[in-house]
């Protein structure tokens, strides 16, 4: 095989552990793994909550929740950007053009996706352990730490979906963040421009790290799937 094939040198750039290449992928992971942290902190009381607890509005929030899940990702940028811009409520903080505004975007995407599979997960649960639940005095808000633990591999698998959206996104973060080198560039924004600059190796190198993150999160979430209907049986 030639020694310039693109290939070629996007094996040897991860092989050889080039900086550049890895200071992208470590501020993609952080990136991203902040973002899927926050969204599970948030959307997984919120979603058990919508589950158990009936409140005028609930259908219209469950609703919400679903059709979030689809929410383009260029558009949870443009509403992150408005609202870190120096003209909107969050300027003041300087944070547009960081990997705090990327986190902020890229949790904006997650988040929904989270919540709303969570609120299946123990919504279903509650509806099969319901009347044991209350024989034992254990109110709706008593039973969501409880539910929230039995259905951790199903609610594994919910944040695993979150966290494959995250590294994958581009178009929040190239708005948000400006793809600055060195600062905000990540897996996704540097590929593309990398692609347009013409150079391969990077770009390649980048994207076979990428395809390798995803599939790891996917086989992951496989096996627990089969863990949680063997778990179930």
């Amino acid at each position: 095989m030639n020694s310039h094939d693109p290939f070629t040198l996007a094996l040897s750039l991860i092989l050889s552990g080039d900086p550049g290449l890895f200071g992208i992928i470590g501020l993609s992971l952080q990136v991203s793994l902040s973002a899927v942290l926050v969204a599970s902190l948030i959307g997984l009381p919120l979603g058990a909550a919508i589950a158990l607890f009936r409140f005028p509005g609930r259908g219209v929030a469950i609703t919400l929740l679903n059709a979030l899940m689809g929410l383009p990702p260029v558009v949870a940028g443009l509403l992150v950007y408005l609202s870190l811009s120096r003209a909107g409520p969050l300027g003041q903080f300087g944070l547009l053009f960081t990997p705090t505004a990327m986190v902020i975007a890229q949790t904006l995407l997650v988040l929904p996706i989270i919540a709303a599979l969570t609120r299946q997960a123990i919504e279903d649960l509650w509806e099969e352990y319901r009347e044991q639940l209350q024989s034992m005095g254990s109110g709706r808000a008593r039973a969501i730490p409880t539910l929230l633990w039995d259905a951790r591999i199903t609610l594994t698998t919910a944040v695993l979906a979150g966290f494959g959206r995250a590294s994958a996104e581009v178009g929040a973060v190239l708005i948000v963040g400006g793809n600055i080198e060195g600062v905000t560039r990540v897996m996704t924004t540097a590929i593309a421009l990398e692609t347009s600059k013409g150079d391969l190796p990077l770009a390649l190198a980048l994207g076979l790290v990428l395809l390798a993150l995803v599939a790891a999160v996917n086989a992951t979430a496989y096996l627990l799937g089969q863990a949680s209907r063997r778990h179930m049986q």
